[in-house]
């Protein structure tokens, strides 16, 4: 009798262990169409499988959740967007969210936004979910020399370009990749010229920040460089109007002369030098221009309103082609 019942579990267990294997090679569906799951970060496999069991994806969840916990699987899936369909059977899908083959979408930052910017970019397209995070981040020293970069944040280290990131993808990652950027672009004889103009390569970057919110045009770089260059060779104030924006809190879009009275440390109309940090994030053509301003003597430069700049190299003719070009006047 004890042998008879020891053969009929034994019978039962086989034929149930089985039913769970055959539930994980067999799809919910034959035919379905894709469709994007998005797992987010820090998604508990339970939750996994809930995002999955809503989606359609599994019909018996028992199986795959016994499968992912006992082959440890469950502690590997990775976090991201996934295109999966429920004709693919539970192994697949476990496969694919193991391997992390995640639905990458192309983001482009531009060339002059500042951290506060990229990160609102990245929100809006789903890529980071906490724009706080990636701003906490990116202020954290301890977090910007973790990642090579010995300053007092990551304003100016995010380069700009073209990248594929995943939705839900956590800030930390989104931030390594754009400063890893950065430092492939920085050649080594980027420096060498730095210490050749006196400057380091903080300055630089701070510089080429500048020169980034001064112009859109590739031809004018070296020459708002040189204005720059040659001011500070003179100590005098670099006057720039985007530094100062960049210093204030409360920028409704309208700069008016009370602003550039304004005390703050990126007021360049009262302070001599450069502002502590960058004011954005520069692309390559704008530390190019940095290191290599042209050889003139400007020291002043006035917007013509189409775009470009008027350059002078005495007060007086800058003054004429402010009254030229300037219509409208700082109240």
């Amino acid at each position: 009798m004890f042998l008879k019942g020891f053969v009929l579990l034994c019978a039962a267990t086989l034929i149930g262990t089985l039913h769970l294997l055959l539930y994980l090679f067999l799809p919910a569906e034959l035919e379905a169409p894709q469709q994007e799951i998005l797992i987010p970060r820090g998604s508990s496999f339970k939750e996994v499988i809930q995002i999955l069991e809503e989606g359609g994806l599994l019909r018996h969840p028992l199986p795959f959740f016994l499968y992912g916990e006992f082959t440890g699987r469950a502690q590997r899936i990775r976090a991201g967007e996934y295109r999966l369909s429920a004709a693919l059977s539970p192994l697949e899908i476990m496969a694919r969210l193991v391997e992390g083959r995640v639905i990458l979408r192309k983001v482009t930052i531009p060339e002059g936004l500042t951290v506060r910017q990229i990160a609102l970019l990245l929100k809006g397209q789903g890529i980071i979910e906490d724009e706080g995070d990636f701003l906490r981040l990116c202020r954290d020293p301890s977090f910007a020399h973790s990642l090579g970069v010995q300053a007092r944040g990551l304003e100016g280290y995010l380069f700009p370009d073209t990248y594929l990131f995943s939705r839900g993808l956590g800030a930390q990652e989104v931030i390594r990749a754009m400063v890893a950027n950065f430092h492939r672009i920085w050649r080594p004889e980027f420096s060498e010229r730095a210490k050749e103009l006196g400057l380091t390569d903080y300055e630089v970057l701070i510089l080429a920040s500048i020169i980034e919110k001064e112009t859109s045009r590739p031809e004018e770089r070296p020459l708002i460089s040189a204005v720059f260059h040659n001011r500070m060779r003179r100590r005098m104030p670099l006057q720039s109007d985007p530094t100062v924006i960049y210093g204030l809190e409360d920028f409704d879009g309208n700069l008016t002369r009370k602003d550039l009275r304004r005390p703050t440390p990126y007021n360049t109309y009262l302070l001599v030098g450069l502002p502590p940090t960058p004011i954005c994030n520069p692309g390559r053509d704008s530390i190019l221009a940095a290191l290599h301003p042209a050889p003139v003597d400007y020291l002043y430069f006035v917007s013509r309103n189409d775009g470009t700049h008027h350059f002078s190299s005495t007060l007086r003719e800058h003054n004429r082609a402010v009254l030229r070009y300037q219509k409208r006047r700082l109240k």
